[in-house]
């Protein structure tokens, strides 16, 4: 496994942050009575997606921890396909971006449940007693 030193450099961040990036682009666009509901929900959850990702980052030596701050993730990123969704119904977006949107956040989810079912490879207290194993 590559030395990640920073949760910046994960692709999963990398994919959460150019998606929220392009949701708040998208949002610009929707009606001025949505600004308080649709808009700031769907700017509000594609954002928590990408917090709660640095959040883990540094509960990683609490796997515990580490778990629940990438279910929180997992949970926000589907709440955007939600609001996405809702969007489409609505005919804020086309049906093209839509579908971008939601294989984007498929991609991220499954990143996420990934992480999620090997906290260990994530782990600072694990790598930390497989570096003084490999000392010995």
């Amino acid at each position: 496994m590559q030395n990640i030193r920073s949760y910046k450099e994960l692709r999963v961040y990398e994919a959460a942050i150019n998606a929220a990036m392009r949701i708040f682009e998208i949002t610009k666009r929707f009606p001025i009575e949505e600004r308080y509901s649709m808009v700031d929900q769907m700017r509000r959850s594609s954002r928590s997606v990408c917090s709660n990702i640095g959040e883990a980052w540094r509960k990683r030596r609490y796997p515990a921890h580490f778990v629940s701050k990438l279910s929180d993730s997992e949970g926000e990123a589907e709440e955007t396909r939600v609001w996405r969704e809702l969007a489409l119904r609505c005919e804020y977006i086309s049906r093209t971006e839509a579908d971008e949107l939601d294989q984007t956040y498929d991609g991220i989810i499954g990143q996420l449940v990934r992480m999620i079912e090997h906290p260990e490879q994530w782990s600072i207290r694990t790598r930390q007693i497989q570096i003084n194993n490999a000392d010995v």
